[in-house]
């Protein structure tokens, strides 16, 4: 087990040591969820156009899958109780962490669960190969900030990817499950669907948008140091 922990700290160093002043605003915009707002709003709005009465269940097993994850998670980390990097008296010192320390344990990754869930369960409602590996991009990308930022070893954010995922699977399969037992609605069926072409370019749009700004926003709050002002 000390051999595993050690690894994970050298990964961690690693990539918590590959930082610039710009880099620094750019993951601390990234790991925010409020800055994916319009993303989400675009999947969310892509669901209820699709599916109409029936997006009630889709939305409400989207938000029990939120809830699981982070909740759990969060139940590890008080049963485990695993100080985060920036916690870490031995180790503490060395982070480089930026806006906050977090909670005072870590394993396992809420940010990494959740989004990770998020990205599964979606990913098997719009059944789009491009689409997939754009969230599971999103969801890799934000999960990475948590270790940018000093708040997570990398096997933190490991085990939320695999818990996020496979309750995302989970989670999918029991939303077939009540449409094919139970639910009275009609067409289309969730298991049938997928997300049109001009409809992923316009969340390919956004995502991309949102990125680009973020750059250029970033490069200018360096200026202005907008860290230490947080």
């Amino acid at each position: 087990m000390e051999s595993i922990i050690d690894l994970d700290k050298s990964i961690f160093f690693f990539f918590n040591g590959m930082h610039t002043p710009f880099w620094d605003v750019v993951m601390a915009l990234f790991t925010r969820t409020e800055s994916w707002f319009l993303l989400f709003a675009v999947m969310l709005y892509y669901i209820v156009r699709r599916y109409r009465m029936k997006s009630v269940i889709i939305l409400v097993i989207l938000a029990l899958t939120i809830l699981i994850s982070d909740q759990f998670s969060v139940f590890v980390k008080e049963t485990v109780q695993r100080f985060r990097p920036t916690h870490d008296p031995t180790i503490q010192h060395l982070v480089h962490n930026i806006l906050s320390r977090g909670g005072l344990y870590g394993y396992f990754s809420s940010h990494a669960a959740n989004t990770f869930a998020v990205a599964c369960f979606t990913s098997f409602i719009f059944k789009d190969r491009k689409y997939s590996f754009l969230i599971f991009f999103w969801a890799a990308l934000v999960s990475y900030t948590r270790i940018y930022l000093g708040v997570h070893f990398p096997f933190d954010v490991l085990t939320g990817v695999i818990f996020g995922t496979a309750l995302g699977y989970g989670m999918y399969r029991l939303l077939v499950f009540i449409d094919n037992r139970f639910f009275v609605l009609g067409l289309p069926k969730f298991s049938d669907t997928h997300l049109r072409d001009k409809d992923f370019r316009i969340v390919l749009i956004i995502f991309l948008s949102f990125v680009i700004t973020t750059l250029i926003v970033a490069n200018r709050l360096q200026h202005f140091n907008w860290l230490q002002v947080q």
